[in-house]
């Protein structure tokens, strides 16, 4: 019974880091019948932005066929990597690892409402593990790149700070199939048939990381805790969310779920 997306313009972020198939990218299917359904909420208007990389936005945005999806269902579309340089804005935190801030897309910035859908995946070249906190990235210049993944023990707490620019309104994390080891692009692929929904990045991350552990997934997922992990320790230090495994609720609509939800809590309560 949460609607923050009625009357509202909705600025709608999904995973398009690259065009390969989900999980390395969001499913069209989810993303279709999502848009439908905040049409159904009462969304004034949808448009969909996003930054790929390392591959051109453009090249992916085609690959995917969202220049067609989007004129079919009548949403908009912003490529943020195409954007005027007075089009972004510096965000420089006074607890940064950044070494002078960094640039975010002035659309999320000026967005009323911010609905993102991310993958449920593992990341191989250092941020562990990619969801709801990692798809950020993606609101920021192409141009912050570098000294991100230079950044090698620093890396997973800018992840984290990145998300101090916006507040989404809602996250949906589609966990149909996950990759339990490698990824963002391509990985060892497992089935979960489960979507969560929320509006907390820390618990949807949490929740989504208990979800790898009960698949079974690589040592940097099972031999650490949850809130362990640097991107949520160090949005959990930013006041981005929920501080510990007991301030989560999962709510769910049937007898299957509700046994699926006892198993993750109990993962989240060991942590």
């Amino acid at each position: 019974n949460i609607n923050p997306v009625k009357d509202k313009n909705v600025l709608l972020k999904p995973n398009f880091n690259t065009a390969d198939p989900f999980p390395g990218s969001t499913h069209n299917d989810t993303l279709i019948n999502l848009i439908l359904h905040l049409k159904k909420m009462g969304a004034k208007g949808i448009t969909i932005g996003e930054r790929s990389g390392p591959p051109d936005t453009a090249d992916v945005m085609k690959g995917k066929g969202i220049y067609e999806l989007c004129k079919k269902y009548d949403v908009g579309l912003i490529n943020f990597e195409e954007l005027p340089s007075d089009q972004w804005v510096k965000i420089k935190p006074k607890e940064s690892h950044w070494n002078d801030g960094f640039y975010v897309a002035k659309p999320v910035i000026d967005s009323e409402c911010i609905v993102s859908t991310c993958c449920l995946k593992t990341h191989g070249y250092g941020g562990v593990f990619t969801m709801s906190l990692k798809l950020s990235v993606g609101v920021t210049h192409k141009k912050n790149m570098t000294e991100l993944h230079t950044s090698f023990r620093s890396m997973k707490k800018m992840i984290a700070e990145i998300n101090q620019a916006y507040n989404p309104s809602l996250i949906l994390l589609d966990a149909i199939e996950a990759f339990t080891d490698g990824g963002p692009a391509r990985g060892t692929r497992k089935k979960a048939d489960v979507i969560i929904a929320g509006t907390d990045r820390i618990a949807i991350d949490a929740v989504g990381i208990a979800i790898l552990k009960e698949l079974g997934s690589n040592k940097a997922i099972m031999e650490r805790k949850i809130f362990e992990q640097e991107q949520i320790a160090r949005a959990v230090e930013l006041g981005l969310g929920v501080s510990k495994p007991e301030d989560i609720e999962i709510v769910t609509d049937d007898e299957d779920g509700n046994k699926y939800a006892a198993r993750l809590l109990e993962i989240l309560s060991k942590g």
